[in-house]
């Protein structure tokens, strides 16, 4: 077995486990409590949880340190891998924003009028200033769904997965875009098994307004569900979506995309110098 294939396993094994074991382990939740009890449940899921996260830690770790010298790199991402990794750090970071109170500017200018009594006739004069507000609206809509709640019921997750695919894109190592971008499975398969449960009311429950979105972000609003496809996204990204939140997240990723894309140039040009040239 090769050095590459090895490390292939790693990165793919320790995700897998911590997707095996979170199914496992809720989808028998129900007999598991009835046999050790409750608190004994959350115990065996926790500690059964941690190994696997550790696990994924040791394998991140091994593919960066263990693997670095001995696995052949595979060439930069393209122009187009970039711009799809962009997309991919974009859309997480967006989801991820959008979970944040709403930024607004602290200063905002406002007109009001007042009025003026004397003996003789009332005036109405017109007062603008300045004023100063938090820069963090913390105010929740006070409708069913909306914003990053019409986009997917499981933004955590997607985001997560989001924002690790696009990491992996800009990675010049086989192994390491695979483990970067597994999170992505975890999302897709750990959401749908959580509403799979729910709509058996194991550990919690779908309300009829949950089940007008949807795991896979965007479905819930395309299938039309949600009303007029394209009312729906007018009003998602005109009323509902956090702006100044999801342009910081833009930024966000075209940073890190300038960035790894430049040092990922650098790397490949560095391997490419012969040896001999190099000492």
């Amino acid at each position: 077995m090769s050095h590459q294939q090895k490390a292939l396993r790693w990165a793919v094994g320790s995700w897998s486990l911590f997707i095996a074991e979170n199914l496992i382990l809720s989808e028998n939740r129900t007999e598991i409590i009835q046999r050790f009890g409750d608190d004994n449940y959350h115990a065996i899921y926790g500690l059964c949880s941690t190994v696997a996260c550790g696990t994924i830690l040791y394998s991140g770790y091994k593919i960066k340190h263990g693997f670095t010298e001995i696995v052949p790199q595979i060439a930069k991402a393209s122009p187009m891998g970039q711009a799809l990794s962009f997309s991919m750090l974009g859309l997480g970071f967006i989801f991820l924003s959008q979970s944040a109170p709403r930024l607004q500017v602290p200063f905002y200018y406002e007109n009001s009028d007042t009025k003026t009594v004397d003996h003789h006739h009332q005036q109405t004069d017109a007062l603008s200033q300045w004023k100063v507000r938090c820069p963090f609206d913390f105010h929740a809509s006070e409708r069913e769904i909306y914003g990053i709640d019409r986009i997917t019921r499981h933004s955590g997750l997607w985001s997560f997965g989001l924002i690790g695919t696009g990491l992996g894109m800009l990675s010049t190592s086989l192994p390491a875009r695979v483990w970067f971008s597994m999170p992505l499975m975890v999302a897709l398969i750990g959401g749908e098994h959580t509403d799979s449960r729910y709509r058996r009311n194991m550990g919690g429950s779908l309300t009829p307004t949950q089940e007008l979105s949807s795991n896979v972000p965007f479905w819930g609003i395309v299938s039309g569900r949600q009303g007029d496809v394209q009312n729906v996204f007018a009003s998602l990204i005109r009323d509902e979506m956090k702006g100044i939140n999801a342009m910081l997240a833009l930024g966000t990723a075209g940073i890190i995309v300038a960035r790894k894309g430049r040092a990922s140039s650098i790397v490949n040009s560095t391997n490419a110098v012969p040896s001999f040239i190099k000492k």
